[in-house]
């Protein structure tokens, strides 16, 4: 985002829920440095007790399950349309809204040739003059609002087993996941998850986009922000709800004041629908998927839902997907 304020402007960056990041534009103005007042969302009381005892089967075996399950859900979204509504706003000393920043409501589809496509629904105009989304803001609500971390991905991270931890009704294995290197031109999340224990599927993200840039006139900072998934079609943990919020501290420059931003970000992802399928379909040794079906032919049984949902505790309630 950026500030038109009379202060220095700023660009700040919504990362992986939210990120908001102010940077200068002028490259002659002095650098101001920028820190977040935390480092994580804090969490919240429908998480239980953290129990460290090690599971019943090996870690690695765990990790090798998830990192695969989270492979097949992120295959499985390239398959579902999609509603993600973006809200973000600063806040005063009272976590109060005194404009807001940005707003839009996206339809997520798919043309004929398979391209990822978005369809603006709703998209009024900013009530609030010192700050504006940047280029990066918009890169990272497209791309690093929830984070998937699949087999290939695992292996840049050093991923540990913290123990086991109920949230609502589910039963959770807690891993901190951290990068091994960071590389120049690269973002990397940095936090804690939850896996489901029956499921083997990411059921909540809680960290922040790394690394941060302090380059003087290239502030970039990301904000803590928290995830919520749930259950789709019985089979993948999609994203439902992230919540981002902190205060951005800006310190004096030559010629400028330090300022402080507290900034606020909602995601939510509702409307799923399964729009294609990557089943294939066999019958009498030949593949019939786009063919008419021969009236014998046994239809797919549905997956079932659970009983329980994780649920967010804190900030807005996230759309039943349906």
């Amino acid at each position: 985002m950026s500030s038109a304020s009379p202060h220095p402007l700023h660009r700040s960056r919504l990362a992986a829920l939210l990120a908001a990041l102010l940077l200068l534009p002028f490259a002659a103005a002095p650098a101001l440095h920028a820190q977040a007042s935390r480092d994580s969302m804090p969490l919240d009381s429908g998480f239980g007790p953290l129990d460290p005892t090690p599971p019943s089967i090996p870690v690695d075996q765990i990790i090798k399950e998830f990192t695969a399950k989270e492979t097949l859900f992120n295959q499985a979204l390239n398959d579902y349309t999609w509603t993600r509504t973006v809200k973000v706003q600063v806040l005063d000393d009272d976590n109060q809204p005194t404009g807001q920043v940005y707003y839009q409501v996206v339809n997520i589809y798919y043309n004929p040739q398979g391209e990822r496509k978005e369809r603006v629904v709703d998209a009024p105009q900013s009530t609030i003059k010192d700050v504006m989304m940047s280029e990066s803001d918009f890169s990272d609500i497209e791309e690093r609002l929830f984070f998937v971390l699949t087999a290939e991905a695992a292996s840049q991270y050093d991923i540990t087993y913290l123990g086991k931890q109920r949230i609502d009704q589910i039963d959770t294995w807690v891993f901190d996941v951290k990068p091994k290197v960071i590389e120049k031109k690269h973002r990397y999340f940095q936090g804690r998850i939850w896996v489901d224990q029956k499921q083997h599927q990411i059921v909540v993200t809680d960290g922040k986009n790394v690394p941060d840039d302090l380059r003087p006139g290239h502030e970039d900072l990301t904000l803590p922000f928290i995830t919520w998934r749930q259950l789709v079609d019985g089979q993948y943990w999609f994203p439902v709800y992230t919540h981002g919020a902190a205060m951005l501290h800006f310190s004096a420059g030559k010629g400028y004041l330090s300022q402080n931003v507290n900034m606020d970000e909602m995601v939510d992802y509702t409307n799923y629908h399964r729009f294609r399928t990557s089943i294939r379909i066999i019958y009498n040794g030949q593949d019939i998927t786009n063919n008419s079906h021969p009236t014998n032919q046994p239809s797919a049984q549905p997956g079932s839902q659970p009983a329980q949902q994780p649920q967010p505790q804190s900030g807005s309630q996230p759309n039943q997907p349906h």
